[in-house]
This record gives C-alpha cells, sequence and structure tokens, in this order.
C-alpha cells in the first residue's frame, strides 16, 4: 500500500500505461490524490474545534466527439469501471460549450512526464498538533495583554498536504506534491462606542514558520482594533485614494483577475467587448500578470490539473491589455494558448480556469511621494472583504485615515470603495515602490469551489477620484 513517505513512481507509470491503451475517445486523462488535512480553531483561552482527516480518490475526464464526461471516486478501487463510466457519460452528452477541443488527434501538444517532490523549510506535518495550538493559544494572550479593550480573540490555523498524480492520452504523466497552509488570528476590542476588529493573515506553501513570527503582527492588529473604535466615521464623497500593498493586490485579484478568466468571458459578448486585446487599459507603467512560478505562494503551481506547466501571463503590460487566463478548453475555443490556469480544488471537481498569485508590479515611487499635494483624501489599508459584479466592485478597508496636507492624520472608521474596475485602472497616478507579498490565509471560491489557494502581490498604489462610502452617501 502507498504511504506519502513513499518515493516510488510506479503509480504514475502505471496509470500512463492504462491512459495508452484508451484510444476510443479523443482524449481521456486520470487523476489520483492522497489528501491529509489539520483543522483548528481557538476562541481566547480554548480549543473550539480539531480536526485531522485523510481522503484518498481521484477522477476521470474524458472529451469524445464535442462532449464530457468525468467521474469522481473515492478509493482507487475499481479504476476500469470509473474510466468506462466517463466514457458512457461522453457519448451520452450534448456537446459541451467547446466543442471539438480534443477531437484533432494529430494537433501538436506537449507531452510531460515530471515527478514534483515536496521541499519546505520547515513542513507542518512534522509538527504536532499540541505545538499548532500553543501557538494559536499563545497569539491570543499577546492580544489580551496588549491593551485591557481587547474582548475577543479568535484563532484559525490549516494545513493541507496533497499527493497528486494525473496522467493522459497524449503521453503526459506527472507526479506532485503540495502543501498549503494558512489561518488568521482576528482581534476584537470593545467600548462603549461598539466594537472595532482587526487581524492577522498568514500562509504559505512550503513553510510553517511563517506561522511562528507574528507576535508583532499580533500586537499592531491589537492596537489598531482599539485606536478603530473612537474613530468617527468616514464622510462619504469623492477623494484621492492611497491603497496599502495588501489592498492593491485583493483589487488585481477580486475587481480585475476574476475578468480575465476567460471560461467567464466564452458567451459573455458584453465582457469580450470589453476585454479586447490591445486596449488600454491603465497608465503606461501598470503591469498585472499572473504565475504559478512564486516558490513559497499559496498559488505556487509547478503543473496546473490539466498538466499544463507554469508560467507567467502577461495581463496588462504597458497600461495595455495584452493577455487572458486559460484551460487548454478555453484557449482551444478562443484560438489562444493554454496558460497553466486550469486547476481544481479537490479531486471531486473538473479543473476551472482559476488564478493563481496574480501581482501587480512595482513602480518607481516612494510611499511618502504617494501622498504628495493630497489635501484631503483617503489611506485605506487592508480589507474585511468585498464583493464585485461584472466591472462593480465594493471593498470595506480593514483600516482608513485621512490624508491631510499630504501626511496621514487620523483613522476613520467604515471607508467602502466602490466604483468600476475600467474606470479606476485609468484613475491610477502613481505606483509605489514598496512591492510587498502578501500571503493570507483564505481562498478564492468559483463554481462551488471554495477556498482555492492563492495569493496576490503589490505595491501601494495611489488612485484619483475614488468613490468613497460613508457617514453621509
Amino acid at each position: 500500500m502507498w504511504n506519502r513517505e513513499s518515493q516510488d513512481d510506479s503509480i504514475l507509470n502505471a496509470l500512463r500505461a492504462l491512459m495508452a491503451s484508451q484510444g476510443d475517445v479523443d482524449y481521456i486523462e486520470i487523476r489520483l490524490e492522497y489528501n491529509e488535512s489539520t483543522n483548528l480553531e481557538t476562541l481566547n483561552d480554548h480549543i473550539r474545534h480539531q480536526a485531522h482527516e485523510v481522503e484518498i480518490g481521484g477522477n476521470v475526464r474524458v472529451f469524445h466527439q464535442g462532449a464530457v464526461g468525468f467521474v469522481h471516486f473515492d478509493g482507487w478501487d475499481n479504476l476500469p469501471r470509473h474510466i468506462q463510466d466517463a466514457k458512457l457519460l461522453a457519448k451520452w452528452q450534448n456537446p459541451s460549450d467547446f466543442p471539438g477541443v480534443f477531437q484533432d488527434s494529430s494537433a501538436p501538444a506537449d507531452t510531460v512526464y515530471s515527478v514534483q517532490r515536496l521541499a519546505t523549510r520547515e513542513n507542518p506535518l512534522d509538527v504536532s498538533v499540541e505545538s499548532k495550538i500553543h501557538l494559536l493559544l499563545h497569539y491570543a494572550e499577546i492580544a489580551h495583554t496588549t491593551h485591557p479593550q481587547v474582548k475577543s480573540v479568535t484563532g484559525r490555523y490549516f494545513d493541507r498536504y496533497r499527493h497528486l498524480w494525473f496522467a493522459d492520452s497524449r503521453g503526459s504523466a506527472i507526479e506532485q506534491e503540495k502543501l498549503d497552509l494558512g489561518g488568521n488570528i482576528i482581534v476584537m476590542a470593545r467600548n462603549f462606542n461598539g466594537v472595532a476588529q482587526r487581524g492577522v493573515s498568514f500562509g504559505s506553501s512550503n513553510d510553517f514558520g511563517v506561522f511562528r513570527k507574528l507576535d508583532d503582527a499580533v500586537k499592531d492588529a491589537a492596537r489598531s482594533a482599539v485606536a478603530l473604535l473612537d474613530a468617527p466615521e468616514v464622510e462619504g464623497g469623492e477623494y484621492t485614494v492611497v491603497v496599502d500593498p495588501y489592498l492593491a493586490g485583493v483589487f488585481a485579484h477580486e475587481a480585475f483577475g476574476h475578468l480575465s478568466e476567460a471560461d467567464g468571458q466564452v458567451g459573455d459578448v458584453g465582457l469580450l467587448d470589453q476585454m479586447v486585446l490591445g486596449r488600454q487599459f491603465g497608465p503606461p507603467n501598470l503591469h498585472i500578470y499572473d504565475t504559478g512560478k512564486d516558490m513559497g505562494s499559496r498559488g505556487y503551481l509547478p503543473f496546473d490539473d490539466e498538466g499544463m506547466p507554469a508560467q507567467d501571463v502577461d495581463l496588462i503590460k504597458d497600461g495595455v491589455l495584452v493577455g487572458r487566463l486559460h484551460s487548454r478548453e478555453t484557449a482551444a475555443y478562443m484560438g489562444e494558448r493554454p496558460t497553466g490556469n486550469a486547476r481544481a480544488l479537490h479531486y471531486r471537481f473538473p479543473p476551472i480556469v482559476r488564478m493563481r498569485n496574480t501581482v501587480i508590479a512595482p513602480g518607481d515611487t516612494d510611499f511618502e511621494d504617494l501622498f504628495q499635494d493630497i489635501k484631503r483624501g483617503i489611506y485605506a489599508k487592508g480589507t474585511h472583504g468585498g464583493q464585485t459584479n461584472g466591472e462593480l466592485f465594493t471593498f470595506l478597508a480593514a483600516e482608513a485615515y485621512l490624508i491631510e496636507d499630504g501626511k496621514i492624520t487620523r483613522p476613520v472608521r467604515n471607508a467602502v470603495l466602490t466604483g468600476n474596475v475600467f474606470t479606476t485602472l485609468q484613475q491610477i497616478t502613481a505606483i509605489g515602490n514598496d512591492f510587498t507579498r502578501y500571503e493570507g490565509g483564505g481562498g478564492c471560491g468559483k463554481a462551488g469551489q471554495m477556498p482555492l489557494p492563492v495569493s496576490h502581490h503589490a505595491p501601494s498604489l495611489r488612485i484619483e477620484r475614488c468613490i468613497v462610502g460613508g457617514r453621509g452617501r
């Protein structure tokens, strides 16, 4: 029986041989997974939830004459039967949205054979559950002792080890070990004015050590939550806004990145009219791209779930829209190249087009100069969440401060940034040189697959004429 310490590639070779014998359909692929996860939650000084889970399963996906058959299964028994079930589904189904993608067997395709072993700085699988709980409780104690108005501290930690085997009828065979870990510490303060909260989020794909280095960040979160208690609500209006790297990265992911996913563009004439390659989308120094190459980031992805290798995908270069994110299906449908963005959360799901690490490249403006000549503006840091609806977005800043005569002054509450992503990109007038890699403990959701590990890296941005909702709006 296979175990996660095994370095034997016999499973991969067996799958490769199995796929080579499936010549009665246009294309077939199989994916097997071993998943091992730990989830912990604490509230103040006690454990609220603790779980350890192991799952073994896989899926088969078949393309035949424009139709798709997909079967997932628990356990690794009866693979031939699962393959036949997927074939039957493909032969019975109506053509998919991407007809004929794999029908031409003479079409050129890269064949890959690769084994990607896990390389960690500190492996969470080697750390005891007791030590992980101790750290969560330690951070809660730090927050409580920072200020007496801190009333509640919630901690969350997870890690997930995945071992995957992929083979297809084109001859590719890929074995990958993947690691994902993260979480957050949420600090809530309370006084007679009400409540306020700030959080510390962390994540990595190769180092448990990031969880050991949060003392100062937790103290800062506690102080910020307390400071927000007495802050007035922001006055709604149009402002010049400076957003920090965290909020800039979230904006790039949520407001623009999802629009760049090609499966959302297929069949949406209105969006395709907007997302025309060659269109000027921002200032000449704006560069936004997606990558799976950043080792250590939660979106690190040497190969996607269709066997495509990682690559950088320029979306906006020199302010111009130059690319979009693809699976093999959407790339064939739109006459473009796959980009390595086909991802599945779990073996129970088929791969769909997803982001990995969404990046705004650094500019050349010093942080202090971003505020120059701003008579009255807003400095927004982090986010407590938001929503997008097509090209429209709304984000609630986790912290916000007035900018008065070029200086950051008083904190304000409930600063909600809203706008149109295409207009907002055009209104970026400065890009900071303070590029920061943020690895949070959340995840991306789409088509029921949530939370998929992703990252966003960015510098600070200065945006003119940004609508900020608050008191009076």
